[in-house]
């Protein structure tokens, strides 16, 4: 089963949550936890893995044979993002507008045009001290396209580091997490794309409510079910709690506003670990999302 963590806005306690339930479910079996902030990945600074592996990744953009090229203008044609310009008897390809779907390489009436393969990032893996099989994209500095790191990284597996076997997670009882990046842009949009429920972090604010309402609209959109975990419960108003009941959307734990809890992140440790009487409610959210979540 595959659960992706979102919210709608950076600072919610997204990572909080997903680090926490990932030790949970640890206890229960195999995990595997994938760190999607390709920007700005953080969980490793609470569930502390060794992380063994590093490889190389990136997207595969357009290199033309000007010998074999007729100048025929069918790829810039082709190219939905403007990446590749015919000008007289030049191409011309902009590799940073490139998002290396291959369609003009497919196209090429002339077989023209190879692929070249340029890093943009790394998936750095490994396991953590409760034995979580952990990984996490990094997008180089200077990129700006972390959607291809993404799709790379939703395929490691533990045991092969490379694409995973034909037997699906829920078949084989394992569980993955997936601490998506903050917003709702692709990378929030490819992060959630395949997976079997989206876990969605707010706050009790105005600004939460209104993020929550852009990625909680990602999940509909993609078909994926969906509950809410409220973090510094306490604070602000219960409108977020009015919307959920109105929409449908289920509160599936709430966490309060508590000094001892922001210290504990504060020094990289996660919230079950620091405040034990919080494990019972992250056992029973996980519970209830592999049961398919009953209100």
């Amino acid at each position: 089963m595959r659960i992706v963590i979102a919210s709608g806005k950076g600072g919610t306690g997204k990572t909080t949550v997903a680090t926490s339930l990932a030790q949970v479910a640890a206890e229960r079996g195999a995990v595997r936890f994938l760190d999607c902030d390709v920007e700005a990945p953080n969980a490793a600074l609470f569930l502390h893995p060794d992380l063994e592996t590093h490889r190389e990744v990136g997207i595969r953009v357009p290199r033309v044979d000007a010998q074999a090229c007729t100048f025929c203008g069918r790829c810039a044609e082709i190219c939905q993002f403007n990446a590749i310009a015919v000008v007289g008897k030049k191409v011309l390809v902009f590799d940073d507008l490139c998002h290396g779907c291959g369609s003009c390489n497919w196209n090429c009436p002339e077989q023209a045009i190879s692929e070249h393969l340029v890093v943009t990032g790394v998936i750095d893996s490994g396991t953590t001290p409760e034995g979580i099989a952990f990984a996490q994209g990094v997008m180089n500095v200077g990129q700006t396209m972390g959607v291809p790191i993404l799709r790379e990284l939703k395929k490691w597996t533990p045991a092969t580091g490379d694409a995973p076997p034909s037997t699906s997670l829920r078949a084989s009882g394992a569980l993955e997490i997936r601490d998506a990046p903050p917003g709702a842009s692709c990378p929030v949009v490819e992060t959630m794309r395949g997976a079997d429920f989206a876990l969605l972090v707010t706050e009790p604010t105005p600004f939460g409510l209104h993020d929550l309402k852009q990625v909680a609209a990602i999940a509909h959109d993609l078909g994926i079910p969906a509950g809410v975990v409220i973090n510094r419960d306490g604070i602000g108003d219960d409108a977020v709690g009015t919307w959920c009941a109105d929409s449908g959307l289920p509160i599936l734990l709430r966490i309060p506003m508590e000094r001892r809890i922001a210290e504990a992140i504060a020094s990289g440790r996660t919230l079950v670990d620091t405040v034990p009487d919080q494990r019972p409610g992250f056992h029973d959210l996980l519970e209830r999302i592999v049961a398919g979540v009953n209100p």
